[in-house]
């Protein structure tokens, strides 16, 4: 056989090879749209959130055997279909996204196997607190078009459906053991109170009817304001007054008084469940535990040395007190001076952004203050803007009582929730064109959180934290976040009561004691959640150590972020193995 035949015939397997795996690669990709796709209609509130309003009119019942049954299916039939493409013949990105939507499917049928649906209201997470947000006309359910006026009726007549369907589990779940601990009913019960004012300048539900778009003539807004007065008055009000009822009578006397999950049946294995699904590890309970135990004494040890630095002669746990109590730093007279000094923290960062961060979001940023109606509950938190761009990322911070707001650790709140914490992460996997759809609103929270916890150890390379009460309030929020290891295990795994995890807290933070009370209250609410915080963090930062001993000056900060956030959220063993191939192509 002569050269050029050799070559031809070389040529030809190649092109047939490279034809092959585009083939393949449009095959899976068709997979992973599909799966986006019907994932927006079994979830509509999701598409709503991300700017796609073909289901903003409905609202499944999602506490149904149905709904539930639906779910098993859909995802049944996903891990099916992609076992049918081999991991061989998938280029490096394609096989990434499988991985990542097999570990998504596998973790949503674990999910239905336990028994989440007859505990389906608490004072943190619930369907009823996205409703309320979205009824405001200020979150992620538009109030542009009449179209818009009208689907929202039509998917709170869905919403009246779930509220009646959720009464009826909570009954159900009584009979079976599952109920919520007193405490948290007792946090419920205002919060569904403040839906039962009947003045219509006041009620959440009334607000799209108070804030019309200017294009709106005089007999639309008329015709709506009538609607969504007998919507409010006639609908909403009963129906809220007949589960406040419930709540505040029936349900209360048959709260719990445990803390944990671990008093129901399969609550243990529901505990480990949550430690998968929150922290992509299989990392035991006692090992998470023990590890929170060594953090919270490391993080001591910093904390004496800023409490050397401002001269303050008590012990750790009386610095804590006085922290809380300093009058310079609860300055405040009205909430907008809150929301200023974060506008102010913003500008002070950012000439240094660019020397961390080569790539940057384009979605714009706003801090704003949260709903009255859910803030004397809430945590701060970021809401992402739209896929689209057209509504910003969005960072929410309670203030029930500006003249309590104390601002020790607002820097690291910033970099936290706003840049380059969750603002950076979630804008960038929005708007990364190569993900496939699903990817690009995913999330895993021990990557997302634990990306935010470790931007808080940026402040210093960021020009914040030279004053040591800000640089204190960074290490009291990896402290919150390490203690978090110790009570949320404690409470689910050990027989930790409410008031013991309450008290561990006040002894090594400077929180509030109201903030504490919050906090603990949400661990029992959402057990596991809590513990992705430090876990992502811990991994980022060996990720980052791993990379500069590797690379030496070889090692470049932008593109370690860059490597870092380029992906979106990914599981962490993903991430590792993507931070190695990195490296190993750079050596």
């Amino acid at each position: 056989m002569n050269k050029s035949l050799s070559f031809l015939i070389f040529f030809l397997f190649i092109s047939s090879a490279c034809e092959l795996n585009r083939n393949i690669s449009i095959e899976i990709n068709e997979i992973f749209e599909n799966y986006y796709q019907e994932s927006l209609k079994l979830y509509p509130l999701k598409a709503t959130s991300q700017g796609d309003v073909r289901y903003n009119d409905f609202l499944p019942n999602n506490l149904t055997d149905e709904f539930r049954n639906n779910e098993r299916l859909f995802y049944l039939n996903y891990i099916n279909k992609l076992n049918e493409f081999d991991d061989i013949k998938l280029d490096e990105e394609d096989l990434l996204s499988k991985k990542i939507l097999l570990w998504e499917c596998k973790r949503n049928i674990e999910r239905l196997t336990f028994n989440e649906h007859y505990t389906p209201i608490n004072q943190m997470w619930t369907l009823q607190l996205d409703i309320g947000q979205n009824a405001a006309g200020m979150s992620a359910q538009p109030f542009k078009t009449i179209k818009d006026y009208n689907d929202w009726l039509s998917r709170i007549d869905d919403y009246l459906i779930w509220l009646s369907s959720a009464e009826n589990k909570m009954r159900e779940g009584v009979n079976k053991g599952y109920v919520l601990p007193k405490s948290l009913i007792k946090k419920v019960i205002p919060q569904l109170r403040t839906i039962l004012n009947s003045n219509l300048d006041q009620n959440l539900f009334y607000s799209p009817a108070r804030q019309f778009p200017q294009n709106f003539n005089d007999t639309q807004r008329l015709e709506f304001k009538e609607k969504y007065k007998t919507m409010v008055l006639n609908k909403i009000i009963p129906a809220y007054q007949k589960l406040y009822d419930f709540m505040k009578d029936e349900y209360l006397q048959e709260g719990r008084d445990s803390s944990g999950i671990d008093v129901y049946k399969d609550g243990l294995n529901y505990y480990d469940y949550s430690i998968r699904l929150y922290t992509t590890t299989e990392m035991s309970a006692d090992e998470i535990h023990n590890l929170g135990l060594n953090e919270v004494a490391r993080i001591s040890s910093e904390m004496e040395l800023i409490k050397n630095k401002v001269n303050f002669k008590g012990d750790l746990k009386s610095f804590f007190n006085h922290v809380r109590e300093l009058d310079q730093l609860i300055p405040f007279s009205d909430p907008q001076e809150v929301i200023d000094n974060f506008n102010k923290i913003h500008v002070k960062m950012t000439p240094k952004v660019n020397s961390l961060f080569g790539l940057q979001p384009k979605t714009p940023f706003e801090v704003r203050r949260t709903e009255s109606f859910r803030e004397n509950s809430a945590s701060a938190e970021y809401n992402p803007g739209s896929l689209d761009g057209t509504r910003p990322g969005i960072f929410y911070v309670p203030i029930p009582d500006v003249s309590k707001y104390n601002y020790f650790s607002d820097e690291d709140l910033f970099l936290h929730e706003a840049i380059p914490g969750h603002h950076f992460q979630i804008s960038l996997q929005q708007e990364n064109l190569s993900l496939p759809s699903f990817r690009k609103s995913l999330w895993y929270s021990a990557y997302g959180e634990g990306w935010a916890l470790y931007s808080e150890s940026l402040g210093k390379e960021l020009g914040l934290y030279d004053d040591p009460y800000q640089y204190f309030g960074m290490l009291s929020a990896e402290m919150h976040r390490a203690i978090r290891l110790v009570v949320d295990t404690g409470i689910h795994t050990k027989g930790w009561s409410r008031e013991k995890a309450i008290q561990y807290s006040l002894d090594n933070e400077a929180e509030s004691e109201a903030g504490i009370i919050s906090e603990i209250e949400r661990y029992m609410a959402n057990p596991g959640q809590a513990l992705s915080y430090k876990i992502g963090q811990l991994k980022i930062r060996e990720l980052r150590s791993r990379s500069e001993n590797k690379l030496g000056d070889k090692f470049d900060i932008k593109i370690f972020h860059e490597k870092i956030l380029e992906s979106g959220c990914i599981p962490l063993q993903l991430l590792e193995q993507k931070i190695d191939t990195w490296i190993n192509s750079i050596n």
